[in-house]
């Protein structure tokens, strides 16, 4: 079963945050949702979703500053949906880095449509950055960027959101090692600092997809650095 993208919805009204969540979900992506600016920078940090759908008149912070700081650590697609409809708004927000401008009241099936786009995007985009590479293989371990599954001899392995994202940032630089705060800059930006929660992670990760989390093959630990993706079989001790 193929890891559905993760699409995190920003939206204040409750009746058009539960109307999204219950439409995209009918369409098999997996939903969060925020009802506030503070609620949802706090789950972009915890989940780093596939797709943003930000509105920008929040109770406590305008959708365009969330924007703004979040295009200074993050490429995550966004696409506003909003009621405001004048033209330097749109402008504004698109010159911001939003990927899209949905305008309220929105047609579905247009929205819809918008959203497969901007995802198609960006996985072409998140493909180009691997060099057109596809695939992960080392070992027994397979990561298929594409269906966003991960096998070891075959069998998927379930990671959640977080321990996904970890491993894929690990294995697009394999044989480099990658210091803590690198990993926790690209998880959740400029406002990493504790890498307890990455530690808490890599342990979650190792059990899943190592013999021995204790004498780990494919993600060595560099001590007081960072971790190491191995980069090919040979890597691997027999």
């Amino acid at each position: 079963m193929e890891n559905k993208p993760l699409i995190l919805i920003i939206e204040d009204e409750k009746i058009i945050n539960e109307f999204l969540k219950t439409k995209l979900e009918t369409e098999n992506y997996r939903i969060i949702s925020a009802f506030t600016g503070q609620e949802g920078i706090s789950l972009i940090s915890s989940y780093c979703p596939d797709l943003i759908l930000l509105d920008l008149g929040l109770p406590d912070i305008d959708g365009i500053n969330i924007l703004a700081d979040l295009r200074g650590w993050s490429n995550t697609p966004v696409i506003i949906i909003s009621a405001r409809q004048s033209e330097d708004d749109i402008i504004e927000a698109l010159d911001k880095g939003a990927d899209d401008y949905v305008t309220k009241p929105f047609n579905n099936s247009v929205l819809m449509a918008r959203i497969r786009m901007v995802l198609r995007k960006s996985i072409i985009q998140k493909t180009d950055n691997l060099s057109m590479k596809q695939t992960f293989d080392s070992g027994n371990l397979c990561i298929d960027y594409d269906k966003r599954i991960i096998t070891l001899a075959e069998n998927e392995i379930h990671l959640t959101p977080i321990e996904y994202r970890i491993i894929t940032i690990l294995a697009q630089n394999p044989g480099k090692v990658m210091t803590y705060n690198t990993v926790c800059r690209e998880l959740w930006g400029p406002y990493s600092g504790d890498t307890r929660t990455l530690r808490v992670n890599m342990a979650n990760i190792r059990r899943k997809i190592e013999k021995n989390s204790a004498d780990p093959v494919y993600i060595l630990t560099e001590i007081g650095v960072g971790y190491r993706m191995i980069e090919d079989d040979s890597d691997i001790n027999s």
